[in-house]
């Protein structure tokens, strides 16, 4: 309570001290909220926590958030258009839902560009596994297309949101950006900026977007209320402006480009209000695709956080580090003894150490093989844990390995104003 009234105490322009009585009984209300049981899943960009140990109910939060699932038939639609299997993430529904994709492939196969775009809010120097999935896929993405990829670090946005000071979200920002690297964008065909250095660029069309958005609609699309700083508020049409061609002359010069975006699905409030103001400004509606969460080691029922230690595996973990927390904390769906296991089998659903392998292990056969075993009985929960453990320890230490030959010299370029073809190679004459 001591911590809840100091929080609201205040100056104001006069130099008096007062207190928010508002937001102290907002406060109040919020804890007693948390105590209550929850009685359907909270998806949105600042909070995720769901009802069920099998984490959130996707299909129903399509449903909620008007977006499409992704289905057999445009993962097949997909496969015949690159001329190849579809990513693990797409066959294992890691990435299950989209808006306008199937509208990207039509660009895609009428031989006409677009962009990817994506981004990070660097808050603390070391990404977890989770904040690697998106990343992950839109390297793929890149490989497949041949297009230019975009890449935002939304250090403005960290500095209005935490308790931090801007530079540190500024250096934050390169730490994070040698980790975004590392993945292995193609240096020729990516661009990556930090807010603050790019925002003669970013502000004529975040212009253009604040001004078709009102204050009422901020307020109900992500929840701020009076106490939050301006800040708060004026942040997110700078998120939507790279989803917009022009505000990247140097790459498309004045033309429009069609933009597709990969990203969790708790992001797309942001981009909900995107497509919202093209429709009303006559720019190109941005596409997404959407990943679920990659599960905190506690469970699925929330996903993994930088900011709690014991719920995540860190890119500078160590192997030691990565095999105690697995052994430690990973939440198990199997039985509580090696009998009953061999009886009962394990529930999948709710099993971290396998839901780890969902996302790492690539070989589909053994993928298959270790739920059906494991499922049936035939394996404990150790010998699942010691797969995944093994697979996190090795995607680890390759990152790790690729991070510390990203120099100096190699951000500048990534972060350099270049010139980049739109077109993919084999579309240009």
């Amino acid at each position: 309570m001591l911590n809840s009234i100091r929080r609201n105490l205040y100056i104001t322009v006069s130099g008096l001290v007062k207190f928010n009585t508002r937001n102290y009984i907002m406060e109040k209300e919020d804890k007693s909220e948390d105590k209550k049981e929850l009685k359907e899943d909270i998806v949105d960009a600042f909070r995720i926590e769901a009802v069920s140990e099998k984490g959130v109910d996707y299909d129903k939060l399509i449903t909620k958030f008007g977006s499409s699932k992704i289905t057999p038939e445009l993962i097949e639609r997909y496969e015949k258009a690159i001329g190849k299997p579809a990513h693990h993430f797409l066959r294992r529904g890691i990435f299950f839902s989209h808006r306008d994709f199937d509208k990207i492939l039509t660009t895609y196969e009428s031989k006409k560009p677009f962009y990817i775009y994506t981004g990070r809010g660097p808050s603390n120097d070391a990404l977890h596994l989770g904040h690697l999935i998106p990343f992950t896929f839109t390297k793929y993405l890149q490989d497949v297309f041949d297009v230019p990829v975009i890449i935002q670090l939304t250090d403005d946005e960290k500095y209005y949101h935490k308790p931090l000071e801007l530079e540190a979200c500024r250096r934050y920002a390169i730490e994070n950006i040698k980790d975004i690297i590392a993945v292995g964008f193609n240096p020729k065909r990516t661009f990556i900026f930090r807010d603050t250095d790019f925002i003669d660029q970013l502000y004529p069309n975040s212009l253009v977007i604040a001004k078709h958005i009102t204050l009422s609609q901020i307020k109900g699309i992500f929840g701020f209320n009076d106490s939050d700083n301006v800040g708060k508020f004026s942040f997110p049409p700078l998120q939507a402006a790279p989803a917009f061609s022009t505000t990247f002359p140097h790459i498309f010069g004045d033309k429009h480009i069609p933009c597709l975006i990969p990203h969790a699905i708790d992001q797309d409030v942001y981009f909900r209000m995107t497509r919202d103001v093209a429709a009303r400004t006559g720019m190109i509606k941005t596409a997404c695709i959407h990943a679920c969460f990659f599960p905190a080691l506690q469970g699925l029922k929330s996903k993994m956080s930088g900011s709690i230690e014991t719920s995540s595996i860190f890119c500078t973990d160590t192997p030691n580090q990565i095999k105690n927390k697995i052994n430690k904390y990973a939440f198990s769906g199997g039985q509580d003894s090696a009998e009953k296991q061999r009886e009962l089998g394990a529930n999948l659903d709710v099993d971290v150490a396998y839901q780890y392998l969902r996302f790492f292990l690539e070989d589909e056969a053994e993928f298959l093989e270790i739920g059906r075993k494991y499922q049936k009985g035939e394996l404990l929960t150790g010998e699942v844990k010691k797969r995944a453990i093994s697979v996190i320890q090795e995607v680890v230490a390759t990152h790790q390995k690729n991070r510390a030959k990203v120099t100096d010299e190699i951000i500048k370029d990534f972060m350099s104003r270049k010139e980049i073809d739109p077109l993919p190679a084999t579309f240009r004459k």
